[in-house]
């Protein structure tokens, strides 16, 4: 089992910025990808950014040059640090880890944060 905590939401005026974290805990024996989505009402979830174990970051192009994604596998942790926040990025952000871990045999799969609110407003 694994479980992910997500922290670093709130309310931000344009132009500020955030820093959202996850952390995975659990019995886990790897993570691979790391990422955030997010999704405003109305709207489909969508991928903000990846960080693969082994790779190149993406972003959404909405996001680029502006999020940030990074990870700390010591702490099995990923950060999404935002700046230049626009009204539009106002979501719910969501981190999901694609990990194997270990429950009586080892599975894989793909786990879900509890969502963190960003709101950008003035």
């Amino acid at each position: 089992q694994v479980q992910l905590v997500e922290s670093g939401g709130g309310l931000v005026q344009p132009g500020g910025s955030l820093r959202l974290s996850c952390a995975a805990s659990g019995s886990i024996f790897s993570i691979n990808a790391m990422g955030w989505y997010r999704q405003a009402p109305g709207k489909q979830r969508e991928l903000v950014a990846v960080i693969p174990s082994g790779g190149s970051t993406n972003y959404a192009d909405s996001v680029k040059g502006r999020f940030t994604i990074s990870r700390d596998n010591a702490k099995n942790t990923v950060y999404l640090q935002m700046n230049s926040l626009k009204p539009e990025d106002t979501a719910v952000y969501y981190c999901n880890v694609e990990a194997s871990y270990y429950s009586g045999a080892y599975y894989s799969g793909h786990f879900w944060g509890q969502g963190t609110q960003v709101t950008v407003s003035s």
